[in-house]
């Protein structure tokens, strides 16, 4: 069991309760208000932009998207959870946590199915919150049957709107346990529930970085099992631990970042030449120093990026202002790029620059100048359904 799993420590994180400004409230309000009774929203006239890249007639996919706007009884389940930690007679059963379909309906169609409407994007890859995962919280037990519970939640909304979202899974990592103990739930998630992909966390502890890095061979049993499934994993660490880090605005920066580093050091791809990651949030810091990235793998006399890493890294669009994108699009290969845009994640404001909301991205590939029609179709379809080919299949059924 890893330091600190007092109730005190986690009043106030993303997964068990809202921080000051946090507002589950306003958003369930909004959304059991918006719709006087629950819609299905797949029978709605589309309200917004297009579904549909204007300038290739593709689906606009979201490779990157999270469940948070969840109804109070699954965040209520949690908090039973954790304060029964020590005493495992007086923890919630799985089987214990019931929410109605109407509940679940009225959680998103005034978030998540609002926002693709009126933003124009077609499909929503969707997983647990990233920083309830909290895999620091408990032991590997208490991490099991959490991600059992937010995978099974997250398929629930995959049957209620399976036109808007399809599942990508939360792994049952905890700190100093190997990373084979996720391959049942990985196994589970894509073989019953028809998930495409997972959420891989670098780091279990929360800041602290006390496990293998990602290319140890430690890790390689659950490579082996992507590889078999053909699934990829995002790289995505989870809530911060340590009081030196912000979640959103740091912690989820360096994981990014450090991810891409122990990647480039690293004969990973040699070992494993189809196994396949997305490193979140634009890459971190990863576009911005290309160059510096660049000159350390010469010095190192390893091969160009292009042929040392960009077979199986990818990045998404998960940056919050033209500038940022402009950058992205300009440093990494359009073919390496999926659009995404976390919403209703970590920024949720208005830019008073632009007027428009900093998460909708989809608005800066469009207008992006250097950018041909055809890279623009890549970003929003064709690329994510390569990347995930589990995507493509049912996207083709």
């Amino acid at each position: 069991m890893f330091r600190g799993t007092g109730m005190d420590e986690f009043a106030g994180c993303f997964c068990c309760g809202p921080r000051p400004g946090f507002p589950y409230a306003a958003i369930d309000a909004a959304a059991s208000s918006s719709l006087s009774s629950p819609t299905n929203i797949e029978a709605m006239a589309e309200a917004g932009r297009p579904r549909v890249s204007s300038t290739s007639g593709g689906p606009v996919i979201d490779c990157h998207g999270h469940y948070t706007t969840e109804p109070p009884e699954f965040l209520d389940w949690r908090k039973r959870q954790i304060a029964a930690i020590g005493d495992a007679s007086q923890a919630p059963s799985i089987d214990s946590f019931q929410v109605s379909d109407d509940r679940l309906r009225d959680s998103v169609e005034g978030a998540q199915l609002k926002l693709q409407r009126e933003r124009g994007t077609a499909l929503t890859l969707f997983s647990p919150r990233a920083s309830g995962m909290s895999h620091h919280i408990g032991d590997a037990g208490v991490s099991t049957a959490w991600s059992r519970l937010s995978n099974d939640l997250i398929h629930r909304m995959t049957r209620l709107y399976p036109e808007n979202f399809v599942g990508v899974c939360q792994l049952p990592q905890s700190p100093g346990v190997e990373p084979k103990n996720c391959i049942d739930e990985l196994s589970r998630c894509v073989n019953e529930l028809g998930f495409v992909g997972c959420n891989l966390n670098p780091d279990p502890t929360g800041g602290y970085w006390t496990d293998p890095p990602l290319t140890d061979r430690w890790w390689y049993p659950l490579y082996e099992k992507m590889v078999e499934l053909d699934v990829p994993a995002m790289v995505h660490v989870s809530a911060a631990a340590n009081r030196n880090f912000h979640t959103t605005g740091s912690h989820y920066i360096n994981g990014d970042t450090t991810a891409f580093m122990q990647f480039l050091m690293s004969d990973l791809f040699t070992d494993f030449p189809t196994l396949r990651f997305v490193i979140p949030h634009g890459g971190g810091a990863i576009p911005y120093h290309w160059g510096r990235y660049r000159g350390i793998a010469q010095d190192q006399k390893l091969p160009l990026l292009s042929e040392l890493l960009l077979k199986n890294v990818f990045f998404d669009t998960c940056v919050y202002h033209q500038a940022g994108i402009d950058l992205l699009t300009q440093v990494i290969p359009a073919e390496n790029i999926l659009f995404a845009s976390e919403m209703v994640g970590a920024v949720k404001g208005i830019d008073p620059e632009s007027g428009f909301n900093f998460d909708d991205t989809r608005r800066y590939i469009d207008a992006s100048v250097t950018l041909t029609p055809d890279q623009k179709r890549a970003i929003f379809s064709d690329n994510v359904q390569r990347v995930y080919p589990r995507l493509r299949a049912k996207l083709s059924s």
